[in-house]
């Protein structure tokens, strides 16, 4: 027998009563941050969040049950874990009826935060177009997933090991707004820029809230994607965050990685290649956005409250 969705009291009772709350994914804690790097990320966003109004909700599979709000010693799990299943919607149901413990996707997280009625999602870059699209077809189901799902989604771009033009190109394709918030590019992840101009450009959490609740109310069911640039004093050269990736790539290719297992081995070859200069970009980025979705959580609660006060 399958097990129903277990939603945490805290984050239960919050949505039951209008609260904010921010959704938070597993897959960074468990396949994109080592040890204890990635407990410690995780914490630190959940007591953001805190800070700023909102209630943290981290989804993750906890022996085949779909888990909205993980407690500590489930996190724990998640950081230390060596058979941690990573998620996509094309194998969550097998997850789920296999048993297994598994960490979620952006993908699957947004699907499963969306169901329960969580409307804002913060995560470090969303997946997006591989580099050698036309050679290899791989696309992230994260992209598909924004297609479909009305939730807010904070991110500090596509990881930069991605195409990122191509991304951009298809979320405007597919009708997913892109909105630069405080900048007039597409951030690149580790740096600030990237070349790539953004039509619209916010300045508040206000303005962002407006914009999705119109953009849903004209009867869209796509996600808004909050570009947010990583903080300027986090930022790494591009000149060396390049050529790291230039390495990383061919070395996937040399081993002949494809599938999931490309991005972890890429940011974990990445992070040794810049002597760690990464991963504290990666954690200060992932930071931020969690900061940053919180306030737009409150802001777009309280413009539903005053639009509908019952």
């Amino acid at each position: 027998m399958m097990k129903q969705t277990r939603i945490a009291n805290e984050i239960e009772r919050a949505l039951r009563e209008n609260r904010p709350v921010v959704a938070l994914e597993t897959t960074l804690i468990s396949h994109g941050l080592p040890y204890p790097a990635n407990i410690e990320t995780a914490l630190d966003c959940a007591r953001a969040i805190s800070e700023q109004g909102a209630a943290a909700a981290t989804i993750g599979i906890v022996e085949g049950q779909p888990t909205i709000g993980l407690n500590r010693n489930e996190l724990e799990a998640f950081a230390t874990g060596k058979e941690i299943l990573k998620v996509n919607r094309s194998n969550l149901a097998a997850a789920i009826v296999q048993g297994r413990w598994g960490a979620t996707t952006v993908a699957a997280t947004i699907h499963l935060a969306s169901r329960a009625g969580i409307k804002v999602f913060s995560t470090g870059g969303i997946g997006g177009v591989h580099r050698g699209f036309s050679e290899t077809l791989d696309i992230s189901s994260d992209l598909t997933t924004l297609t479909e799902t009305p939730i807010i989604t904070v991110c500090a771009g596509a990881k930069a090991i991605l195409d990122l033009a191509k991304t951009l190109e298809y979320l405007e394709t597919v009708g997913v707004p892109v909105v630069g918030y405080n900048t007039t590019e597409f951030p690149a992840f580790y740096t600030r820029s990237s070349g790539l101009e953004l039509e619209t450009v916010v300045s508040s959490p206000d303005e962002i809230a407006q914009l999705a609740f119109e953009h849903w109310h004209l009867g869209n069911r796509s996600a808004v994607l909050v570009a947010v640039p990583i903080p300027e004093e986090a930022e790494l050269a591009p000149a060396e965050i390049d050529r790291a990736i230039e390495i990383a790539l061919e070395a996937a290719k040399q081993a002949k990685l494809a599938g999931k297992a490309v991005t972890p081995f890429l940011l974990s070859m990445v992070e040794k290649l810049t002597e760690g200069r990464s991963l504290q970009a990666n954690r200060a980025l992932i930071l931020n956005n969690a900061r940053v979705a919180a306030q737009i959580a409150v802001a777009l609660t309280e413009l539903e409250k005053a639009l509908d006060p019952s």
